[in-house]
């Protein structure tokens, strides 16, 4: 198996168990309010497997947490999802999905 099939495949693996977390009720990190609601989440879970994203492997320094700002040199995708009160940005890291205020770059949900 080349590298880059083995990638696509942890790639796609990595996705898919986020989504699957994010779809069984996910656990909620603490934050101030609920970004993501249990009944949003099928839709939630649909857009991002379409987008094929791949994982981020962090440094070993970067919390991933709520409050944490995202460092620009961290790839974070739109996540266009009409049922969501405004537009968040979301990346996937370790099997979680994590929503990311786009004004601030500020960790905001953690979907175990």
């Amino acid at each position: 198996m080349t590298n880059t099939t083995s990638r696509s495949i942890a790639s796609a693996l990595s996705t898919s168990a986020a989504c699957i977390a994010l779809i069984m009720g996910a656990s909620v990190a603490q934050a101030d309010s609920v970004i993501i609601t249990k009944d949003q989440a099928p839709e939630v879970q649909q857009y991002i497997v379409k987008q094929h994203v791949e994982p981020v492997t962090p440094s070993d320094d970067f919390d991933v947490q709520v409050g944490t700002v995202v460092p620009d040199t961290i790839v974070i995708h739109r996540l266009a999802v009409p049922s969501l009160p405004k537009e968040y940005e979301y990346m996937i890291v370790n099997g979680q999905t994590v929503i990311v205020d786009p004004e601030t770059r500020k960790i905001v949900q953690v979907l175990h």
